[in-house]
C-alpha cells in the first residue's frame, strides 16, 4: 500500500515539527513536504501532488487562502485541514468556499490534527485516493449543504430541500437546466408529494432569503469571481446552474 502523502504548511515550526512526529509514528503516512511559506507550499502542491494538505491560514508571502485558490486552479484534489486563529464567520465560510473539510481553530493540539488526518484517510478502506473518490461521490448532500451554510440559506425551509434536490438533479444532467419549469419542478415536486408551482415559490424564497442576509462577499467567494453586486438576485435556474457548475468542476461527480 502506497504511503498516503502529506503536506504541511503551517507558520508555527514547533507545532509542525510535533504534527510531523505524531504523523511519522503512525502506520502508512508520509510527510512530502513542510514549510511556512505559502510561495513555496504552491509549488509543493504542484510537484508532490499531496492527498491531504494541513494549511495554516497565516503564512509568509502567500496566505492560506491564496494556497487554496491556486491549488483549485491546478484542479488539484487534495483534502484540506485548515487552521485558523479568527471563528469570524466570513473567514471560516471562505475556508468551506475554497473546499477546506475542516476548520479548526487555534491553538489546537497537534494530535486533534493527526486524528482529523486519519478520519480523511480512512485507513481501513485502502489508499486515500481510492476514499476520496468514493467521497466526493457520496458527499454531494454535504458540500452542498455547506454552500447554503456559507451563504446563508436556513436548513428549515421548504426551499431548502428543494433547491439541494434541483441543484443535484442539474449536476447529474446540466441539460435540465434548460427546462426548469416543465421538467426540473413538477420532478422536484413528484418526489416532495407537492406541485411544481410551490416548487419555483420555495426555491426563489430560498435565494431571497440568502440576499436579503447580505452575503454577496461569500456568494462571490464560493464562486471563485465577483458574480453578484449589491441587492442583485439570480433568477431560480441561474443560481442552480452556478451550484451545479461548481461541483461539477471540482469533480464532485
Amino acid at each position: 500500500m502506497k504511503p498516503i502523502q502529506i503536506l504541511i504548511l503551517e507558520s508555527n515550526k514547533t507545532f509542525a515539527e510535533e504534527l510531523k512526529k505524531i504523523l511519522s509514528e503512525r502506520e502508512n503516512f508520509n510527510i512530502c513536504g513542510m514549510t511556512d511559506d505559502g510561495a513555496e507550499g504552491v509549488e509543493l502542491l504542484k510537484t508532490n501532488n499531496p492527498s491531504i494538505v494541513v494549511l495554516s491560514l497565516f503564512l509568509r508571502n502567500l496566505d492560506g487562502f491564496t494556497v487554496m485558490e491556486a491549488a483549485r486552479r491546478e484542479q488539484k484534489k487534495a483534502e484540506f485541514i485548515v487552521m485558523g486563529n479568527f471563528s469570524d464567520d466570513k473567514i471560516i465560510n471562505r475556508a468551506i468556499a475554497l473546499g477546506a473539510r475542516y476548520y479548526l481553530m487555534k491553538p489546537i493540539s497537534a494530535t486533534v490534527v493527526a486524528d482529523r488526518i486519519a478520519e480523511i484517510a480512512d485507513e481501513e478502506t485502502g489508499t486515500v485516493r481510492e476514499s476520496l473518490e468514493r467521497r466526493r461521490a457520496g458527499s454531494l448532500d454535504e458540500r452542498i449543504s455547506n454552500i447554503f451554510i456559507a451563504i446563508g440559506i436556513p436548513p428549515h425551509i421548504k426551499g431548502y430541500g428543494y433547491l439541494r434536490e434541483g441543484i443535484k438533479m442539474a449536476v447529474e444532467n446540466p441539460h435540465i437546466i434548460n427546462n426548469v419549469t416543465k421538467g426540473l419542478y413538477p420532478i422536484i415536486g413528484e418526489k416532495f408529494d407537492t406541485t411544481a408551482s410551490k416548487v419555483e415559490r420555495a426555491i426563489r424564497h430560498a435565494i431571497e432569503v440568502a440576499w436579503n442576509r447580505g452575503r454577496i462577499d461569500a456568494v462571490n467567494a464560493i464562486f471563485g469571481a465577483r458574480v453578484y453586486i449589491g441587492t442583485e438576485k439570480p433568477t431560480n435556474s441561474e443560481f442552480i446552474a452556478l451550484v451545479a457548475d461548481k461541483l461539477i468542476l471540482e469533480n464532485m461527480v
